[in-house]
């Protein structure tokens, strides 16, 4: 296998897996601390309330959902417009007098990010709204 194939494939795989892991070893604890409950009401064993009170604290998390969204829309339209502001300060150090080719891409794409999380976080806004 050649270097061409084999680095981008590293490294794709190593992000898959850093993405991919964490979220399998938290399903995996969920999966395990709700068939030890169901093995103890099988059994008639009573619940302690701070267990019960842990396991529902991620649905306390999704109602925080809409602000972190916002939040992480905002901080990716500030990053986008960083990066454009650099693409046209840094043209002094190319030769043809414009370096930002690479910038502006990136800006977009971050742009791109932070519009479509806002408008994400608009529509969590309103079904949260729907829901009250």
């Amino acid at each position: 296998m050649d270097a061409e194939v084999f680095v981008p494939f590293t490294f794709f795989a190593f992000l898959g897996a850093i993405i991919l892991v964490p979220i399998w070893l938290k399903e995996r604890t969920k999966q395990s601390a709700h068939q030890l409950i169901s093995q103890a009401l099988e059994k008639g064993q009573p619940l302690d309330p701070a267990l019960m009170r842990t396991l529902t604290e991620g649905q306390k998390q999704q109602q925080d959902r809409p602000r972190r969204t916002l939040g992480s829309g905002v901080v990716l339209l500030a990053l986008a417009l960083g990066f454009v502001a650099a693409s046209f300060l840094s043209g002094g150090f190319d030769p043809s007098g414009f370096s930002g080719n690479g910038m502006l891409t990136a800006a977009a794409i971050l742009g791109a990010l932070g519009v479509a999380f806002i408008l994400l976080a608009i529509v969590d806004y309103a079904a949260k709204k729907k829901d009250q």
